[in-house]
């Protein structure tokens, strides 16, 4: 394996099984990898990007190339949960909507209308936001975004994101997972926001079911 001479620490999980698809494939490994984490957004890129920049300091892969494979993973999968919001269309994603509880036909509505104003900017910033990175892709499919404009804001922010992701572990080699751990606490305080958000929605949701349920019943009596 990759780390065998460099570290004492076997390596196991995401970044084992990245390591050995960088080994047996070089470059295209990594932008494999990467294009999974987009479709599976629990495989992390903040530990498959700086172990690419450390295999490429360790002269097993070209950095270039670990940016140039990285990004077009990143578009790929991206490209992928685009297409599959165009398949879902916006019908079918009310017709879901309207059928899960305390979740409305008007919330897509509204986020739709969001979209449409920041659809450009959501889909560039996105690349940098953890989960949302990925799941930014499908909306844009819905709303049947531009496809030239939507790989070209992902293809830039992909670039962005996976050059600093892979310098870091470039420059910091053996101790490359330092970069994951920095990004891994960045990464919790987006989670825990998201988190909180959607639980104020839910009780604000929950709320104002009460509320009408109370009028409803009061109107009976």
């Amino acid at each position: 394996m990759i780390f065998a001479a460099v570290s004492d620490a076997p390596v196991g999980g995401v970044a084992g099984w990245a390591a050995d698809l960088m080994e047996k494939l070089g470059g295209p490994g990594a932008g494999l990898a990467i294009a999974l984490e987009n479709l599976f957004p629990p495989l992390p890129s903040e530990v498959i990007l700086p172990l690419a920049g450390f295999t490429a300091s360790q002269g097993r892969m070209d950095v270039f190339a670990a940016v140039a494979w990285t990004t077009a993973g990143s578009v790929v999968g991206a490209l992928a949960l685009y297409l599959l919001g165009a398949l879902l269309g916006r019908d079918r994603l009310i017709g879901v909507a309207s059928r899960l509880p305390l979740v409305k036909a008007s919330d897509v509505e509204r986020t739709e209308a969001w979209f449409l104003r920041h659809g450009t900017k959501a889909v560039f910033f996105g690349r940098f936001v953890p989960v949302f990175r990925s799941l930014i892709s499908i909306p844009a499919g819905v709303e049947r975004m531009r496809l030239p404009v939507f790989l070209t804001l992902t293809a830039a922010g992909s670039l962005i994101w996976n050059t600093a992701f892979i310098a870091g572990g470039y420059a910091l080699g053996t101790r490359w997972h330092e970069v994951t751990d920095v990004v891994g606490l960045y990464s919790k305080v987006i989670l825990v926001i998201a988190g909180v958000a959607v639980l104020g929605f839910l009780a604000v949701r929950l709320s104002r079911s009460g509320r009408g349920q109370r009028r409803r019943t009061g109107s009976v009596g």
